[in-house]
């Protein structure tokens, strides 16, 4: 007998993850730098067969709700990302420099857990902002930061700039 309902196994599909298969395909062929047949043939099943192996470890595929609002937080992103660099090689060039680095808790109002690992990403990535902690019993991302004269702000700023969209990106969408 074939389970049915809440304890049916979830089929896959033919392509468990398209976005994350055509990063992997993209990703090779970069570093193969390359469109050679035997680099297709080789990039085509680590494009599908990884996700596919890897699915009980990621999940299932999220699609965002927002796709033209994840372009736009991705460009914000990038952004953040390259004036970061350069106010952390202000700091750390300068021997003059006095930075005050500080743990800032940030509330979240961001439920899906989607939201809130990329919101973590984003934060990680983003230099100047060295590591944070998502503290799931208190429902806030505890952020450290290389310079912080004004937690209160960079918090606003965070949620301003990245935990919004993400908000918008994933409201609606089953857990």
């Amino acid at each position: 007998m074939t389970p049915t309902g809440r304890d049916a196994e979830p089929r896959l599909g033919w392509l468990p993850h398209p976005v994350l298969s055509l990063v992997l395909a993209a990703v090779w062929l970069l570093l193969q730098q390359s469109l050679a047949p035997a680099v297709l043939l080789t990039g085509a099943p680590l494009a599908w067969g990884l996700p596919r192996l890897l699915h009980g470890f990621i999940g299932d595929a999220v699609r965002p709700r927002a796709p033209g609002q994840a372009l736009r937080l991705g460009a914000v992103v990038l952004y953040d990302i390259v004036m970061s660099n350069i106010t952390v090689a202000r700091i750390v060039l300068n021997p003059w420099a006095d930075p005050q680095p500080a743990w800032v808790p940030v509330a979240l109002d961001a439920q899906h857990p989607s939201a809130v690992t990329l919101l973590a990403t984003i934060i990680t990535m983003t230099p100047g902002t060295v590591s944070c902690v998502v503290d799931a019993q208190r429902h806030q991302i505890l952020v450290h930061a290389l310079d912080c004269r004004d937690a209160a702000g960079l918090a606003a700023q965070i949620k301003q700039r990245y935990e919004r969209p993400l908000r918008r990106i994933f409201e609606g969408l089953d857990r």
